[in-house]
């Protein structure tokens, strides 16, 4: 008789990404409420800041399209889209299976994650009687900030998972953060975002890859020959 299968014992979840994860997971979930229950000071904050950051988008035409350029090109979700699925080809090429469609999946959890939120809170946009830029659907979070925070965590962690140069590593994170806190601000600037929307995108962007990478960390190990 052959001895019954067992399964592969899962693997440890990296401690960092656990204590990210629960962190950033409940920071989330505080500032939803605050925004949901509209408390009072951090409404204030929000409105004291979008119109200051609206004010100059006025006055500094030329600041502003550049702004609109970086806004709705360089670090546009469809831009971040795109890099997502060459690290995808990439992961094709090199042979690998689960990983390419595990990356593919919380990409696409973000952006369902983040339609939901937007859907079940309704959150209105900045009104401007002189608008410089107009964008649509509901405001928190701002689906900017956490699609570019979701595609480069994920960046970062597959380079690393995947033992690439450290040159190259460091490179795109120093790339990642620049793109995550610039969409965030130009977003901001543009006065289509509250600066609690952009921060509620970044904190669920952190606390969606990190939950990723826990998950990821605690399947099964592979059988030797196998394809991670």
């Amino acid at each position: 008789m052959h001895p019954p299968h067992l399964a592969s014992p899962a693997r440890p979840a990296p401690p960092a990404a656990v204590r990210t994860g629960i962190t950033f997971t409940a920071l989330s979930g505080v500032l939803l409420l605050l925004v949901a229950f509209e408390w009072g000071p951090l409404m204030a904050f929000d409105r004291t800041v979008a119109n200051g950051l609206h004010s100059s988008a006025v006055d500094h035409p030329g600041i502003t399209k550049t702004n609109r350029i970086l806004s709705d090109w360089v670090w546009d979700p469809w831009t971040m889209r795109l890099l997502m699925a060459v690290a995808v080809g990439w992961l094709l090429w090199r042979g690998e299976r689960l990983l390419p469609l595990w990356a593919v999946a919380t990409s696409a959890a973000g952006t369902l994650l983040q339609q939901g939120l937007k859907a079940a809170l309704g959150r209105e946009r900045p009104q401007w009687p002189d608008p410089v830029d107009s964008a649509h659907f509901a405001a928190w979070p701002s689906g900017h900030a956490m699609t570019a925070t979701v595609t480069f965590g994920l960046l970062v962690w597959l380079l690393a998972l995947r033992g690439a140069d450290p040159r190259l590593r460091a490179a795109v994170l120093v790339v990642g953060v620049v793109s995550v806190v610039g969409v965030g601000l130009t977003r901001m600037y543009l006065g289509v975002h509250w600066p609690t929307d952009v921060l509620g995108g970044w904190l669920l962007g952190v606390a969606l890859v990190a939950l990723s990478v826990v998950a990821y960390g605690r399947r099964p190990a592979s059988r030797p020959g196998a394809s991670a």
